[in-house]
């Protein structure tokens, strides 16, 4: 049986989508508890460069950065709920989606917690295109996989669970039912699914931790 491990931290939203998919695909995995001020050797050995998290070992080799992982979990457990389309065309999508979340996405959100004036209401301007873009990406279907959970689903876990508890430690709303209407009703039918019921945290764990977060900053500035 391949030996599979998972190192992540507590509600991390990277290595949250690393262990959706494995869960989706029904492999069985270790999970590790890395600490942000003191990370384990085995942590620095295997992502050398950057140190972070997520990292999946599967057989002692590693292989690091989610979209990178999700990639890989895809490719070597394929027999099982495939995450991207098989279409060339859709595939470039969902990859084209996944990396505006990643750097459009969070580094609008940056702007709007920590910037000011000018720089936060470009953060704002920037976080309201993306989630347009997305919107109108969901055209009818139930998820962005079609009627299943796929690749760009677990990256926009980001926005279905983060973002919101973002939003309310900030106290802004940015993602409404009457200006995003499909993105919103995404978000439910995403939620709702019992496998992320199961694994993903509650948004009632992680407003703390980003209000706490955000008052450090400000007292640190």
């Amino acid at each position: 049986m391949a030996e599979v491990k998972v190192h992540g931290i507590f509600a991390g939203p990277f290595n949250k989508r690393v262990e959706l998919a494995l869960k989706l695909k029904g492999v069985e995995y270790e999970y590790i508890e890395e600490d942000r001020s003191n990370k384990s050797a085995e942590l620095v050995k295997y992502n050398p460069i950057y140190k972070q998290v997520p990292v999946l070992v599967h057989n002692g080799k590693p292989i690091c950065e989610s979209l990178i992982i999700l990639e890989y979990i895809d490719e070597t457990w394929e027999s099982a709920a495939p995450l991207l389309p098989n279409d060339p065309y859709q595939r470039s999508i969902a990859r084209f989606c996944a990396n505006l979340i990643d750097d459009k996405l969070m580094g609008a959100m940056y702007k709007v917690c920590y910037g000011k004036g000018e720089e936060k209401e470009k953060g704002l301007d920037e976080v309201s295109e993306v989630l347009k873009y997305l919107d109108n990406e969901l055209q009818d279907k139930k998820f962005f996989g079609g009627d299943n959970i796929g690749f760009l689903d677990i990256v926009a876990s980001y926005i279905a669970l983060w973002f919101g508890a973002i939003q309310e430690a900030i106290g802004m709303e940015l993602l409404t039912k009457q200006k995003f209407t499909k993105l919103s009703k995404w978000i439910d039918e995403f939620l709702c699914c019992g496998i992320v019921m199961e694994h993903l945290p509650t948004r009632e764990s992680l407003v703390p931790l980003y209000i706490a977060q955000f008052e450090a900053a400000k007292a640190s500035s």
